[in-house]
């Protein structure tokens, strides 16, 4: 299970994890948490996510910092005053030389596929966190320019926002009712692209309470930098009142009033709807199944000739 194998390989203290923590703190030095949430990950898959970045980093030091380190040797060294250096215009082959440029590199390469391979599986995002654990289920609806959030068990519907139990596996199944969009929840885990009549799906926990940024990472018009959301990850008993406080909107998201959510629109605040037209994904899925461009919304077909 992904959550166990997270937690029982905790980053251990070695030289190359110092050198790689080093480096992106470097490269970091000007972002804080708030603005960088790969490197502060609250969940087991973003955790797997960030250590993997900091093991393929911790690798290719193994190249990069013998360049910088030769870069200075070689301009001290074989600066114009330095009467010393040997001056060999004629060389053209160093066999030690070959080797150590064309093996170092090799080995790094594989090195850095075998741990991707094995990650690859490890990070399916359609595997199961945890099968003894019933995952909650939600829809993901890409829309110009919004995410429309469906809960069928809890039989409700949130606009750019997201609630999920701390603690409680998440399933997500998402499409798009419009052009290409991507779904990323950084503190959670990687992106997930929306497509058309096509679902994908994403599997997340958050092991800890909080408010987590997500947002639409694939250009999308004009609206594109405004599709954000906030991703709320609270206890069981909060979450339980959270989906009340949507039970009790007088909104209802039935046939019509969805053909006029999905129309294009900007900063849309938070809307709960009490009540969702039955089977309302898989008649979006539907929809495009014959990839008919004449059947799509007038929005998406508007989008595709912006």
């Amino acid at each position: 299970m992904i959550v166990e194998y997270a937690r029982s390989r905790p980053w251990k203290s070695s030289a190359s994890v110092a050198i790689a923590v080093a480096s992106l703190s470097l490269l970091c030095s000007g972002c804080s948490v708030a603005e960088g949430p790969v490197l502060d990950p609250k969940g087991p898959i973003a955790l797997t996510e960030r250590d993997l970045l900091f093991r393929a980093t911790a690798i290719m030091m193994i190249v990069i910092i013998p360049v910088f380190i030769m870069a200075a040797w070689f301009t001290v060294r074989y600066r114009g005053t330095n009467r010393k250096a040997r001056y060999a215009p004629n060389f053209d082959f160093y066999w030690p030389a070959e080797i150590v440029v064309w093996s170092v590199p090799a080995a790094i390469v594989v090195w850095l596929a075998f741990h991707l391979w094995e990650y690859t599986y490890k990070l399916d995002p359609y595997t199961e966190i945890d099968p003894s654990v019933k995952p909650l289920q939600v829809q993901a609806i890409a829309q110009d320019w919004k995410w429309l959030f469906v809960y069928p068990e809890q039989n409700i519907a949130v606009v750019n926002e997201l609630a999920v139990p701390v603690g409680r596996p998440v399933s997500i199944d998402i499409t798009s009712d419009t052009v290409m969009n991507s779904l990323v929840i950084p503190a959670l885990g990687g992106q997930i692209y929306a497509m058309a009549g096509m679902q994908t799906r994403l599997n997340l926990l958050a092991d800890e309470e909080g408010t987590f940024w997500g947002r639409n990472v694939q250009y999308s018009g004009r609206g594109f930098a405004d599709q954000q959301f906030q991703t709320l990850a609270m206890p069981q008993e909060a979450f339980d009142s959270w989906v009340q406080k949507a039970k009790d909107s007088s909104n209802a998201l039935d046939a019509a009033t969805y053909e006029v959510l999905a129309k294009p629109s900007e900063k849309v605040p938070v809307t709960y709807y009490s009540g969702v037209e039955p089977n309302l994904f898989e008649c979006i899925i539907g929809k495009y199944s014959h990839g008919d461009a004449d059947r799509m919304p007038r929005s998406s077909k508007a989008q595709l000739t912006e």
